[in-house]
Formats: C-alpha cells, sequence, structure tokens
C-alpha cells in the first residue's frame, strides 16, 4: 500500500481488495495513456487517472503481444501547472524498479534538487533515455505531504523586504560563481554563512525559531525525494476525490523563491491555512520535465 495514497483523498482504501478494484478502474477507464517502445521491444505503458483536479494515480507497466498490460509499480501523483524551475537535469534510474529520480542544482537552494520524475514515458520517448548536458529544462514541481500545520507569517516593512530581496540576489550570484571555482566567492558564502549562524544562536535564546527563519527547504529522512519544507500559502483551493469524497487542500507554496503546489488531505492539516500564512510540512517531491521545449 503506497503510503502517499492518502494524501490525494485515498485514506479509507486499506486492504488489497479495495486497491485492486481501483487499478482496474484505472486500466478500463485510463484518463491519459502512454506507451513506448523500448529499445528491447517491450512496450513500456504510464496508465494515469485523475479522481481530482490535477490528482490522481499512475500505473507504470508493460503489455504483452496479447495486449494485456501487467502492472509493475504504481504511485499516486499531483501534476502542477506551473513552472517552478528552469535548469539543466539529470536522470538516475532506480535499481528495483522502472522508476526514475530527476536532479537539477538551483542556486535560490544552494543544494541539488530531486525528485520523482512523473513523466518517464517522455523521457524514454523524446530525450530517448539522455539528458543533453547544457541545455536548460522547465521543471514543474509538485509535493505530497501526509503531515502539515499552518504558522503565522513574519511581519516585515517594506524597506526590510527590499533588503532581504537584495541579499538574496547578492548570495545568488556567489553560488552561480562558487559552482564556477571562485575562491573569494566561496571564502565569502563561508563568512556569511559563519555570521548567520552566529546570529541565529545569538537570537534563538530569545526567540521562536521561525520569527529568525521565514522559509526553508532541508532534506528529510532516508529517501532523497524527501523534504521538510517552510513556506508561504501563495494561493489555495479545496478540491473533493470524486472516488472516495475526501477534500484535499491544494497549496501553492513559495519556499525560498521555489515556486511549487503541494497536495495533502484535509484531515492532516494542523491549523486553519490562509494566503499568506506559512505552511510547514514533510512532502514527497515529484516533478514533470518539459523534455519538447528546451530553452538554451
Amino acid at each position: 500500500m503506497h503510503s502517499y495514497l492518502r494524501a490525494i483523498g485515498f485514506s479509507e482504501i486499506t486492504d488489497r481488495a479495495g486497491l485492486d478494484q481501483l487499478f482496474s478502474i484505472i486500466i478500463e477507464q485510463p484518463t491519459e495513456k502512454k506507451i513506448v517502445k523500448t529499445q528491447d521491444n517491450k512496450i513500456f505503458a504510464e496508465l494515469s487517472k485523475e479522481f481530482s483536479k490535477y490528482m490522481g494515480i499512475t500505473l507504470r507497466g508493460e503489455y504483452d503481444d496479447d495486449g494485456k498490460f501487467y502492472m509493475e509499480h504504481y504511485f499516486p501523483y499531483y501534476k502542477n501547472q506551473t513552472v517552478s524551475t528552469k535548469e539543466e537535469a539529470s536522470i538516475i534510474k532506480r535499481v528495483d524498479t522502472e522508476a526514475y529520480t530527476g536532479m537539477s542544482d538551483d542556486v535560490r537552494l544552494g543544494v541539488s534538487l530531486i525528485f520523482y520524475l512523473q513523466n518517464v514515458v517522455e523521457y524514454l520517448e523524446e530525450a530517448k533515455g539522455k539528458i543533453q548536458k547544457g541545455v536548460i529544462w522547465p521543471i514543474y514541481l509538485s509535493g505530497l505531504s501526509l503531515s502539515g500545520k499552518i504558522i503565522l507569517p513574519l511581519e516585515q516593512d517594506e524597506r526590510l523586504e527590499k533588503n532581504n530581496s537584495a541579499d538574496v540576489q547578492y548570495r545568488r550570484q556567489l553560488i552561480s560563481e562558487a559552482k564556477k571555482g571562485n575562491q573569494e566567492a566561496i571564502d565569502s558564502l563561508t563568512i556569511g554563512d559563519i555570521d548567520m549562524y552566529a546570529m541565529i544562536s545569538r537570537r534563538a535564546k530569545y526567540e521562536d525559531i521561525y520569527t529568525i527563519v521565514e522559509s526553508s527547504f532541508t532534506p528529510f529522512g532516508s529517501e532523497s525525494d524527501n523534504y521538510t519544507i517552510l513556506g508561504t500559502i501563495l494561493d489555495m483551493d479545496t478540491v473533493t476525490n470524486g472516488y472516495t469524497g475526501e477534500e484535499i487542500y491544494d497549496f501553492m507554496i513559495n519556499s525560498n523563491d521555489v515556486l511549487f503546489h503541494i497536495a495533502m488531505n484535509k484531515k492532516d492539516l494542523l491549523g486553519e491555512p490562509a494566503v499568506g500564512r506559512r505552511f510547514k510540512g514533510n512532502i514527497w517531491l515529484q516533478g514533470m520535465i518539459d523534455f519538447n521545449v528546451p530553452k538554451l
């Protein structure tokens, strides 16, 4: 049983019989079907069905010579419609199953961004199983969450926001130069991190940490595509799973200036969400790369 089924409104499906019935509906009535012939002449397919707006389940597997579909694995998804980042990307195949992980370096985070690739058939078909170096791809990021809480926003005046924006831009430039091997940029970043640590340590004695840190994007647990995030809610919606009737929150989040959507079951959120407030929780990060529109 996939633990993140709950995030898109399938918390009541707890046995194999209910899961098999769900799979039958997807195979017989898919919203989207993608097929590609692999290099070893196998017919690889992704069958997806939406059960609420932009959310659903994808089955991956193969068709035999008689046209019968054999599922290898499945995953719940949320498909973001907004570009989150435009960066170079690399794709790594997982050892245990026909699943792939995407990775890109985003200067806004300062670390490699790792996500579960949603559109594997397009990768095998359009990119021919390879990613060209030096090509900038539009990447659409989304996350599924099983737990989260709402935190009040920080109060900032216009002058402070402008100063913070300038500091962020300067740090991005330093990170970009440091990646090229600029030693002065590396030294500046190191000194800046030491000063920031000292400031946080000093203020944390008298203030709550969430009045100091406005947003964060941190790896979580043993899986490379799981993160703990803190970000501002820019937009929100409540949708209903058409199969189970469960309500799901759809948040558009800004975390470290990276925009992406998060889906989570309404019953798993602590607090009252609103635009402008902050979301803190653990997410499974997914992503879709637009291989048809490379940007040089």
